[in-house]
């Protein structure tokens, strides 16, 4: 919640990059309707607005970036699974430092965890962000998580970049992990403790 708008197979998209998804070419400004989910429910609802942050899946984690390269000044962090940021980093330049989280499958077919001639790779896409936030250009490793139910053991490896000025930089790698996976039950608990760490 919230979802995009409907295309021409009536199918929900959200019009992110030039990678993802506006396929249809319809141009939505979506940038500005989750700019207006977020004043919405700031009004109707007892929100700190230093605590807003986002979370999206493939075409909702290219969203969700999409927001922190425009938006940045109006939310605390994001993670994205399985989504991207633009391929042109110049394209993304947020206003203030960002915490981003970006958890990838090594095995997704959908959105390519090595990237592709329109899509960083998931590194890529955090490394923008490491850059940005004034963090050290090499990432360390943290210690290993557990988030994929049907990969035994902890399955998804961590890269944190260190020394950030503002915000945070992480790659959760699910190894073997596809572009749908079979979330723990405290997959949630762990991104939250991601994001709660920051405010703005």
């Amino acid at each position: 919640v919230p979802d995009g708008l409907p295309d021409s197979r009536r199918l929900r998209f959200w019009n992110a990059t030039d990678a993802c998804c506006d396929f249809g070419g319809r141009a939505v400004d979506d940038v500005a309707y989750v700019t207006a989910v977020i004043d919405d429910m700031s009004a109707r609802y007892r929100v700190d607005p230093s605590r807003v942050y986002l979370v999206g899946h493939s075409n909702g984690g290219y969203m969700a970036y999409r927001m922190a390269c425009d938006r940045a000044d109006r939310i605390a962090g994001i993670a994205s699974l399985a989504g991207a940021n633009w391929k042109d980093t110049s394209r993304c330049r947020p206003s203030v430092s960002i915490p981003v989280v970006q958890i990838h499958g090594t095995k997704d077919d959908n959105v390519p965890y090595a990237g592709n001639v329109v899509t960083p790779t998931a590194k890529e896409s955090v490394a923008s962000f490491a850059a940005s936030n004034g963090c050290g250009a090499t990432p360390t490793d943290g210690p290993a998580r557990d988030i994929e139910r049907r990969l035994p053991g902890s399955e998804t490896t961590v890269l944190r970049w260190q020394g950030c000025k503002g915000g945070a930089a992480e790659l959760w790698t699910i190894t073997d992990g596809a572009h749908i996976p079979t979330l723990t039950a405290d997959f949630p608990a762990q991104v939250y403790g991601f994001l709660s760490a920051f405010s703005r």
